[in-house]
């Protein structure tokens, strides 16, 4: 496995810990993660009426005004260009924990890393006889599959998405010459062409290419997934899925099945908004009625996750994620203050902890030539690929992969200290 990684690796600067074998999902686990990318389009679909309806003044204005914080007029004026009306991203990526009780998605990635590693595993692992989920090629297949016909495919990778390029790099190679990755300065688009945006929104004016890419977006001359739609890159749409006000909204649009399945496996989020309660008021489940009162709560109640929503440079990877449980009282309250003072800026959300269960794993050290131990917790990210246009396109997995973290961790990411494996069944 060491020896056939590709030279010039697949994350720049980072390593990872190898497993002898795949993680092993469980037959329900697995059945569960074939069915959800249907769940997710759904709601994507979903995020996606509900925003245009309250800008179009169709009900609830104050959606719109909230998806449209702290971003610049440019970037709300593209996401709501009547081309892009319709378009969702075509790739969807839970983080999912595994807990005691089951799973519980924390955020959903609309511009995800791990495509071409997890190709890699796949492939890899496949080769040595084991049994992937989405096996030998179904990363490869489905990434393809987002851009139908079109040809050539060019990959745009910014300089702040550089950790992923060699991934990226490695995956192009893969998938032949009608896919090229290009830095962000290129200009040589033609019509017909198609355009991955491996960037982030807020990064906007770092990509010298913007303007002219959304341009010939905008005139349907080429075709740019995932679409410029930031509401896509927030953390707070899982708020919006818990908010009293919009549970109508989400029993219709997800059907009753989809929105119970998605209540059970989504943590209670809340937006943290600074705008005074009433005196009688207060926030549910939590029974505050500012929020600076968490600052007051005690380390036990305090199991609650503080984190930037997005359109912020720190709002992926473990970057502005932070566990009240594992904090000082003076470190959260600074937590907190630095939360509410963002609001107008990059609002944040608070949302339950549901603590990842510990599970025995083992990883190949390669400097004493011997299997390891290590208890970890899990993350677990399903690619799903969209393929197929309007009410046709449907999600296919691809592959599922498991970051697993040691024990003493609190908040999982991609580390040198992680295992990074595929999942089988």
């Amino acid at each position: 496995m060491r020896d056939s990684l590709p030279p010039d690796g697949l994350f720049s600067g980072h390593q990872w810990r190898v497993a002898p074998r795949p993680f092993s999902l469980g037959t329900d686990l697995a059945e569960d993660f074939e069915t959800l990318g249907r769940v997710l389009l759904q709601f994507y679909r979903a995020v996606n009426r509900l925003y245009r309806r309250s800008f179009e003044g169709k009900g609830w204005p104050w959606v719109a005004a909230l998806l449209d914080q702290g971003k610049t007029p440019q970037v709300i004026e593209l996401q709501r260009h009547q081309a892009f009306k319709q378009d969702i991203p075509r790739i969807i990526r839970p983080d999912i924990l595994l807990t005691e009780g089951g799973y519980a998605i924390s955020e959903l990635d609309s511009v995800p890393g791990g495509v071409g590693l997890t190709q890699w595993l796949n492939q890899t692992y496949s080769g040595l006889g084991d049994s992937v989920l989405g096996g030998l090629n179904g990363m490869k297949d489905g990434f393809a599959s987002v851009f139908g016909s079109s040809e050539p495919v060019h990959l745009m990778v910014s300089a702040e998405s550089a950790t992923y390029r060699p991934e990226m790099v490695w995956l192009a190679e893969q998938l032949g010459d009608r896919f090229q990755v290009r830095d962000t300065d290129f200009a040589g688009f033609a019509p017909g062409d198609s355009v991955y945006r491996f960037f982030e929104l807020f990064d906007l004016p770092n990509i010298a290419c913007a303007d002219q890419l959304f341009s010939l977006a905008t005139e349907k001359q080429i075709r740019v997934t995932p679409p410029p739609k930031p509401i896509f890159e927030e953390k707070l749409l899982f708020g919006l899925l818990w908010n009293r006000n919009l549970k109508e909204f989400w029993r219709q649009e997800l059907g009753e099945a989809f929105f119970v399945r998605l209540l059970k496996i989504v943590p209670r989020t809340w937006v943290l908004d600074p705008e005074p309660l009433p005196p009688h008021g207060a926030y549910p489940e939590l029974e505050l009625t500012d929020w600076r009162q968490l600052k007051g709560l005690s380390q036990r109640d305090r199991d609650l996750i503080l984190k930037v929503s997005g359109y912020s440079d720190i709002a992926w990877g473990a970057r502005g994620v932070h566990l009240g449980s594992d904090l000082s009282v003076a470190d959260w309250s600074v937590v907190v203050e630095n939360a509410l003072d963002a609001w107008n800026r990059s609002p944040y959300v608070l949302q339950r902890y549901h603590k990842p269960r510990v599970l025995q794993s083992e990883w190949y050290d390669f400097a004493i030539d011997q299997l390891k131990p290590m208890p970890s917790r899990a993350r677990i990210c399903p690619y799903y690929f969209v393929s197929g246009e309007g009410d046709a396109a449907r999600p296919k997995l691809g592959g599922v992969l498991a970051t697993l973290c040691p024990s003493d961790k609190k908040i999982i990411h991609g580390m040198t200290d992680a295992i990074l494996a595929p999942c089988m069944v």
